[in-house]
């Protein structure tokens, strides 16, 4: 099934004009809505190509998704509790997934609709899941403290580590480098070396849970993303990755736990951009070199916002509690928006 019905849409937005004055605006447009991917909350989703995503949630399955036409492409069944996170090999077909039934599997988009691998070796829930740049490795982490490295050729485990209260939150392969970015419920960040799989940086600590990171394409810097409520916390912070390791940048301006954060491709505008999404039903695209907010969306009735993906040069990836998939268009026909071009 391809698109189901055109409707419109109003949304809210917020837009920084060049003397500084913030304006609201309200944004009516008609929205496709496509065939639902999920029947629940959705909880992760990742960008396999520059045309298919796949995603996961609360109904357990694992959803291939093509969001130019609005068609699922394959449904892939294994796991026993809801999805938690998802990472795509680098120009592949194949991605894993992991859930709450503490396993991780292996999947192809051309195989069957069986798992190619099934990956048993936490205790609790799977928080974390980072593929090396060349595809050989897998890293996982869970809520019972430790990290685990595969093989992804053999399916084997080949390296544990475990560190008293650290309850991974998210993780991530820093480009061309044999490191891994950690974040966890300690409200730190940390840097491992996967040569021993050991704790190579601890980042300063913040005032809150980290519940997210994300790695640039050069390497150099990294965002990590803070729980909190009512403006407290809330935050979105730019790490240096090289030598200094400082803090270079804070983004203030969410009112709900930042859940997720992705680095903007260079096409979309001349300055370097980071957009960020939260529980309070609202996508930030910020300045990341000053923290200036540029534009901020809220897609009301979606609850909060958990996943975020970048999906081509122009395009977002929105995964939501309430209303399943959002596709976000960034234009700058008007100066820098960011309008919700469909829902799935």
């Amino acid at each position: 099934m391809g698109k189901l019905q055109s409707k419109l849409k109003h949304s809210t937005y917020k837009y920084s004009r060049p003397d500084g004055i913030i304006e609201e605006r309200i944004q009516t447009k008609t929205l496709q809505e496509y065939s639902p991917a999920h029947v629940d909350s959705v909880f992760v989703i990742a960008a396999l190509n520059s045309e298919l995503c796949v995603s996961g949630g609360k109904d357990k399955i694992v959803v291939a998704y093509n969001w130019k036409t609005g068609n699922v492409v394959k449904r892939f069944k294994g796991h026993e509790r809801e999805i938690t996170k998802l990472a795509c090999i680098p120009k592949s077909s194949q991605f894993f997934s992991a859930s709450r039934d503490r396993m991780v599997m292996m999947w192809d988009l051309h195989g069957s609709s069986q798992p190619r691998q099934q990956l048993a070796g936490h205790d609790m829930v799977v928080t974390g899941l980072a593929v090396s740049p060349d595809s050989s490795q897998l890293c996982t982490g869970s809520r019972d403290n430790t990290l685990l490295l595969w093989d992804v050729g053999t399916g084997q485990c080949v390296e544990k580590a475990c560190v008293s209260r650290n309850l991974v939150t998210h993780l991530c392969w820093v480009p061309r480098e044999p490191y891994i970015l950690q974040t966890s419920e300690d409200k730190t960040l940390r840097l491992w070396d996967i040569r021993g799989l050991q704790v190579a940086h601890m980042f300063p600590p913040k005032q809150h849970i980290q519940t997210y990171c994300e790695v640039g394409v050069d390497g150099h810097r990294c965002i990590s993303c803070s729980s909190g409520f009512g403006g407290e916390g809330c935050e979105a912070t730019l790490w240096d990755l090289r030598q200094t390791r400082n803090k270079m940048c804070e983004y203030k301006g969410h009112f709900q736990t930042v859940a997720s954060c992705v680095f903007l491709p260079k096409t979309l505008a001349l300055m370097p951009m980071i957009a960020t999404s939260s529980h309070d039903s609202k996508v930030k695209i910020w300045n990341q070199d000053t923290g200036a907010c540029l534009f901020t969306l809220s897609l009301d009735g979606s609850g909060p916002l958990t996943s975020l993906a970048v999906g081509d040069a122009s395009s977002l990836l929105c995964a939501s509690f309430n209303r399943g998939i959002h596709l976000l268009r960034v234009d700058h026909s008007r100066g820098l928006e960011l309008q919700e071009a469909a829902a799935f």
